[in-house]
């Protein structure tokens, strides 16, 4: 019997602020939109996911989606209701069941899909719950407390909810004129028994900015930091001038080498690969490949840290020293400091620069080349 997920994402998100749609908003290195995707698409009971999203998004919800299998995407509407509508004209012809789950509740545990569905064995709907924790009363004015509610009566309901599809198709034809806020209610107001199943405080949804740092706080505890180190070196070669961390630095002989010879992008790439366990530069951008002849060096560096991203990793810092007698790295560091914070989507107090001589040791002594190390600190999971 297949099952599809279908994620509403099609809201506003703006009693989160912030100037974007809080379901694009980066949290713990990748858009929440991604997260809730991911959960739902990697249990192995669920074999598609679709994805509404609102007016004008597409292009937001295909960038936080890269390489992911959703299919096309579906275009909301102004309430959440009829965004459903709009999702389950749209889902897959073999589906039979459908759980329908919020995007702004990036956590969902395979233990609860795994209790919906196995509801769905005898009910036509069925939707995590939580019994509430604190006192509950009713308000009888401005700051002033009623009655008490009996908390052992009441729930709190999560997504994602679960529904035979043919069922809740039904029922939202019932009641296109006056939705209710959540698919449940249909079979409530017509009295057909929703199965309630242990749902999860990881599924508590994401509205306010304590919400988001509640959440950065539990993906944090969930990662480890690693270090990882870099080294590149280039000789000199050509004329001018000499690429230093994104930087064209006006010099009389440039640097060799396969791509742009940016030996501070280069060892940074390889410290940020190394602290995820991810190979070097090499492995990546082969100089056997003709495609990376004179490439920018920039590509290499954001391609590393998407990775480190797409895996849930967070880039906490960056420090490269450059090893050189020439040319002089002072005046241009403010400028590197600012393209390499730009490169990795950083805070320029993320990045460090710092610049060396071997008083006149070695081959960068007697100025036939440059070097240059990096260390990288992040934090992350562990990244296959």
């Amino acid at each position: 019997m297949t099952v599809t997920a279908l994620i509403v994402a099609a809201g506003t998100g703006s009693r989160l602020g912030g100037g974007m749609p809080k379901q694009f908003r980066a949290l713990g290195g990748k858009p929440m939109l991604r997260w809730a995707v991911e959960a739902l698409a990697s249990h192995p009971r669920i074999d598609a996911v679709r994805v509404v999203v609102g007016e004008g998004h597409k292009t937001l919800a295909a960038r936080s989606l890269e390489d992911l299998e959703v299919g096309e995407f579906i275009t909301g509407a102004g309430e959440r209701a009829y965004s459903v509508i709009n999702g389950l004209e749209r889902l897959p012809s073999s589906t039979r069941q459908v759980l329908v789950h919020d995007a702004a509740r990036p956590f969902c545990p395979a233990e609860v899909v795994d209790r919906l569905l196995d509801a769905l064995k005898l009910r036509d709907a069925a939707v995590p719950v939580l019994p509430a924790a604190d006192s509950l009363t009713r308000l009888t004015g401005v700051q002033t407390l009623g009655d008490s509610v009996d908390r052992k009566q009441v729930f709190r309901v999560q997504t994602p909810q679960a529904f035979r599809l043919e069922a809740l198709v039904h029922a939202y034809q019932d009641w296109r004129a006056s939705p209710p806020t959540d698919e449940a209610a249909y079979f409530r107001a017509k009295r057909i028994p929703v199965a309630a199943v242990s749902g999860d405080p990881l599924l508590d949804k994401l509205t306010t900015e304590a919400d988001w740092r509640r959440a950065e706080a539990v993906l944090a505890a969930s990662l480890t930091s690693r270090t990882g180190l870099g080294f590149d070196v280039h000789a000199f070669a050509g004329e001018g001038p000499v690429m230093l961390g994104g930087v064209a630095i006006p010099h009389s002989r440039g640097l060799a080498g396969h791509s742009d010879a940016d030996v501070v992008l280069h060892a940074i790439t390889d410290a940020l690969l190394g602290a995820a366990g991810l190979g070097d530069i090499g492995e990546h951008f082969p100089p056997s490949d003709p495609q990376w002849c004179g490439a920018s060096s920039d590509h290499f560096l954001a391609h590393a840290a998407q990775l480190i991203r797409s895996a849930g990793g967070i880039i906490d810092h960056v420090d490269c020293t450059l090893i050189c007698e020439e040319p002089k790295v002072g005046p241009h560091r403010s400028a590197i400091k600012a393209r390499i914070a730009a490169i990795l989507e950083l805070d320029e107090q993320q990045v460090s620069i710092k610049a060396t001589t071997t008083d006149g040791l070695g081959f960068t002594g007697r100025r036939e080349g440059v070097a240059a190390q990096a260390v990288a600190n992040i934090r992350a999971k562990a990244i296959t």
